[in-house]
């Protein structure tokens, strides 16, 4: 990225005050990408955990199979899933508070006893499954907010910060020449005068 600027003092002094804002606001991105990769690795790590731990569930109920046929699944179905909001290194997540079921009455005369521990075994699938689909979405936004921090970092780090470095250093060397021709110049004409003095001088 070229950075516009003017060979004039002005044009230096804008230029240092945006490579002022980047170089204070680099050090608290760099904490928030470092902050967001934890979390990425983390949500992974609990996504990971959620998955095995649904797959312990189903393969424990394998052998209950021939009875979950019986099963009416009618009698339990998710009513609300209650949520609330929480930041994590400045992105808003949802997080899952709770999920509540609405049940069917049945007489436990008519079903199977097991009924009511197939009841309770859906509702703790449900709510892995829902948890585990939550720390997706929470993966999905981190990893979306790191990327970007991660841009905005090289950017700065990669970019900006040696663009700005380098036309502040362009725009001194520029005025320092500038400045020392002014003095040669004036060096020269006072030479110039001397020397037309003495000539005059000498004509008397």
């Amino acid at each position: 990225m070229a950075i516009k600027f003017q060979y004039n003092k002005t044009s230096r002094q804008l230029l240092e005050k945006q490579l002022g804002i980047r170089e204070r606001a680099l050090p608290t991105l760099q904490n928030k990408e470092t902050a967001l990769r934890m979390e990425v690795r983390k949500a992974k790590e609990d996504i990971e955990s959620l998955e095995k731990e649904l797959e312990s569930q189903v393969r424990s109920y394998d052998k209950m199979m021939g009875m979950w046929t019986e099963f009416d699944p009618t009698l339990i179905r998710v009513k609300d899933v209650r949520l609330s909001r929480k930041k994590i290194a400045g992105v808003v997540i949802p997080v899952l508070e709770g999920v509540e079921f609405e049940q069917k009455q049945f007489s436990l005369f008519n079903q199977p006893k097991w009924f009511l521990d197939g009841v309770e075994t859906l509702k703790k699938l449900a709510e892995t499954s829902i948890l585990r689909d939550f720390h997706l979405i929470r993966l999905t936004r981190i990893e979306q907010a790191r990327k970007k921090t991660t841009q905005k970092v090289n950017l700065f780090e990669k970019v900006q910060i040696p663009g700005y470095k380098e036309a502040i250093l362009k725009i001194k060397r520029y005025l320092e020449d500038e400045e020392n021709l002014s003095k040669s110049s004036q060096k020269i004409m006072r030479t110039h005068q001397e020397q037309r003095r003495k000539e005059e001088g000498n004509i008397w």
